[in-house]
């Protein structure tokens, strides 16, 4: 099965600014695993993300988990969201977002 249909991933890049959301829908497995891979990468990097549950009762489909780095200057969330996208397997982003 394509990761990418899983697991829907959302990068929103601006000045200073970085935003991934992970789209998992009501798979508890999923969002167990993505919350390990986020764990295991703020160990290996020393950073911490703002990190939160994004849920909707009336849409579970659309259950997300949201990081952010606010004031990042130096563009360092860029690399902490792409190894949280390799080793979750995710070789893209959803398009238009």
């Amino acid at each position: 099965m394509d990761r990418c249909k899983e697991i829907k991933a959302r990068l929103r890049m601006e000045e200073r600014y970085g935003g991934l959301s992970l789209v998992f829908g009501d798979n508890q497995s999923l969002k167990k695993e993505i919350l390990q891979v986020i764990d295991d990468v703020k160990k290996e990097t020393g950073q911490a993300p703002l990190i939160f549950d994004k849920i909707s009762t009336e849409h579970p489909e659309i259950q997300a988990i949201c990081l952010e780095f606010h004031d990042d200057i130096h563009r360092e969330g860029g690399d902490f969201f792409t190894k949280v996208l390799k080793k979750l397997k995710i070789d893209k982003c959803d398009k238009g977002v």
